[in-house]
């Protein structure tokens, strides 16, 4: 069979963000269970450009594959290739852009599922670009919100990211003038930023607060200050292996001694039933996500058999 190349036009004719939230829930519990195997980030590259490759495979779906994608002065190029695991072949190369937003969205969703409480309405966030949509689409499509405030720096974007979001999702979007005014009385939390200090502070978050932290994925970053995190009752993260290598948001604080490796727990162990999250109503939890392979499999898998099955894509001679 020769695979398919599907676009980013056709991922967007074929995904949806509850689609998104299944299949993400059930690559992460595959991984919770032993099931499915994750291997964390690989970069290399030059001041030029960089080369970034994600790999996992999840045998009992049926498939294996890996994201790679390039990051240069002239922007970011993402593609999944998906392989079938029973035969090794190529089934499908994908255009990997909205498919990577998707999947990123949706983790935080499944995390919001798991860790908020069951009647947070009021969401605050930090950061209002091409991320931040589908954060808001997914915590949104798992929890009963009903106000949510926005910042970022750029007084036109968080305007228009307001006024587009009150659209798209039916909920009052308000434009905040600072982000501790976004997050001070939110029971979602979200960072979904470039920034290179923290935008989220941990006296400004209420009793029973749950985090997604999205943005940062270097040792260098950071979200989250220290108070903010050591205040968490609960702190999960979607890969330990690849945190260690990438995550200042937790390194930073465990060299410090508010935290340590053995309080942070895996999204796929909770998925899994493995692990308990939220036990009070009080608590503050975390989760913080790097974006892993299974999420893209999972979604991957999804987008190509629906591909397969609907007669879209171009099959591709090699």
């Amino acid at each position: 069979m020769s695979p398919l190349l599907i676009t980013e036009k056709d991922v967007e004719d074929l995904l949806r963000m509850e689609d998104a939230l299944g299949a993400v829930e059930d690559g992460l519990r595959a991984l919770g269970r032993g099931e499915a195997t994750n291997r964390p980030r690989q970069r290399v590259g030059t001041r030029e450009a960089t080369v970034n490759i994600m790999l996992a495979s999840w045998p009992a779906r049926g498939y294996a594959g890996f994201k790679y994608y390039t990051t240069s002065r002239t922007g970011i190029r993402f593609w999944v290739h998906l392989i079938d695991i029973g035969t090794g072949e190529l089934v499908a190369v994908i255009q990997a852009d909205r498919l990577g937003q998707q999947r990123t969205g949706a983790a935080s969703g499944v995390a919001t599922k798991y860790f908020a409480r069951d009647d947070a309405s009021t969401v605050g966030i930090v950061g209002t670009g091409w991320q931040a949509q589908s954060q808001l689409e997914a915590v949104c499509a798992v929890r009963p919100i009903r106000r949510v405030r926005c910042y970022s720096r750029d007084k036109d974007h968080r305007e228009a990211f307001a006024k587009k979001m009150s659209s798209l999702l039916g909920v009052t979007v308000q434009v905040a003038a600072s982000a501790e005014e976004a997050i001070r009385g939110a029971e979602v939390a979200i960072a979904a930023t470039n920034a290179p200090q923290p935008v989220i502070h941990g006296d400004w978050l209420r009793a029973g607060c749950h985090i997604n932290a999205i943005g940062a994925n270097r040792l260098e970053t950071r979200e989250l200050d220290d108070a903010a995190v050591g205040r968490c009752a609960f702190v999960a993260t979607d890969s330990i292996e690849q945190a260690k290598e990438e995550g200042g948001d937790l390194l930073e604080p465990i060299k410090r001694g508010r935290i340590t490796w053995d309080g942070i727990h895996e999204i796929g162990d909770v998925v899994a039933g493995k692990v308990r999250g939220r036990t009070n109503a009080d608590d503050i939890t975390l989760f913080k996500s790097h974006g892993i392979a299974i999420e893209d499999v999972a979604v991957g898998a999804l987008v190509f058999e629906r591909a397969r099955d609907r007669g879209i894509g171009k099959s591709v001679a090699l």
